[in-house]
């Protein structure tokens, strides 16, 4: 098949560090390119991903709401390199020039909130050959056609993260996010704290902004370098030793996550989770099994306190089951074959 995907062109892709959703289109160019499909990358400039033809957006950011720049530069990328289908994880208004393109079928994943009346509207325009795909059920539940729509998960290639299925009985805990409230982090510390267990942060932190005056009102004054310690971002080598070294990651996150990269990560270190029942959350955690969902402090402290209960082989079994690299790409493979197929039908 001849494919061609597109990415928001804020951050390359692969990303340096933060960038999950740049990540999942990494690793779905890599999986689709081994088996022998032709593709081409529409994304940021620095954009360095082998496997496909990469062709650039005009600019890293956009002029305001409507920067049109940006889907002429898709329609000039569909005339050149003739796709069978195209995959959009940018955005959706750029795919307008392409709406009347005879029998060239769209896919638009969505990892974000979406925008039902957009939706709606491009459908129209569209017809059938326009259909969406969302990382998780939960992100999906309120779109009023369910037929054209698709839950595909995201991806986590297994062979970058060593599965650890002991720990030592003072491991730490590990909160790996965003150091931003709707992620929990202050109530991680207040858990760790409680249940007296040693806690490192890893992630980003706002350098401006209401995160920023979170970060110093409830997350800086517990950092004491011994049970609470935050070492800013990790790599990917980083995040498996750390992931894999720990008794739990606990992000009691605070929002309807769309879906958390990172919570697939820490199953494919065998690591179980500690989160909040919210989001797509349930999809990826069955509580009791690979960890625990829960919310407030005390029931993060009696979770922190029953991990000895849980088996690390499931967490890195349930991995394998849902969110491996080639357990994902078989569900996109079949996808886009049934939307090239049946648009030879429209």
């Amino acid at each position: 098949m001849r494919i061609l995907l597109s990415a928001d062109p804020m951050i390359p892709v692969p990303p340096k560090l933060y960038g999950g959703i740049e990540r999942v289109i990494s690793l779905l160019i890599q999986e689709l390119h081994r088996r022998g499909h032709d593709l081409a990358l529409l994304a940021h400039p620095e954009s360095s991903e082998p496997g496909c033809q990469r062709y650039a957006w005009p600019d890293v950011e956009m002029r305001g709401r409507f920067d049109w720049r940006f889907p002429r530069q898709l329609h000039r990328v569909v005339k050149s390199f003739r796709p069978e289908l195209v995959h959009s994880f940018s955005r959706l208004i750029w795919l307008l020039p392409l709406l009347t393109e005879a029998r060239l079928p769209l896919l638009m994943s969505y990892q974000r909130e979406i925008s039902l009346r957009n939706v709606s509207l491009a459908a129209r325009l569209a017809g059938a050959r326009l259909s969406f795909s969302a990382c998780s059920s939960k992100l999906m539940s309120g779109v009023p056609d369910q037929r054209r729509w698709h839950a595909i998960p995201n991806m986590v290639d297994g062979s970058r993260y060593d599965p650890q299925y002991r720990v030592a009985a003072d491991a730490p805990l590990v909160f790996l996010s965003r150091l931003d409230r709707i992620k929990g982090a202050h109530l991680a510390i207040a858990a760790a704290k409680a249940a007296g267990e040693t806690l490192i942060l890893a992630g980003n932190r706002a350098d401006s902004g209401p995160e920023r005056d979170y970060f110093e009102r409830e997350i800086a004054p517990a950092l004491d370098d011994r049970q609470i310690r935050w070492i800013g971002p990790v790599d990917d080598q980083q995040k498996n030793t750390l992931l894999g070294r720990a008794k739990a990651m606990i992000v009691p996150i605070q929002w309807e996550e769309p879906f958390g990269i990172v919570f697939a990560e820490a199953l494919a270190c065998a690591t179980p989770v500690i989160a909040s029942p919210r989001g797509a959350l349930p999809e990826i955690i069955d509580s009791g099994v690979q960890g625990f969902l829960v919310e407030g402090e005390a029931a993060l402290v009696d979770a922190i306190r029953a991990l000895p209960t849980i088996d690390r082989h499931a967490c890195r079994q349930r991995f394998e089951d849902r969110f491996a690299l080639a357990t994902v790409v078989d569900q996109y493979e079949h996808l886009y074959r049934q939307l090239i197929e049946a648009s030879k039908h429209v």
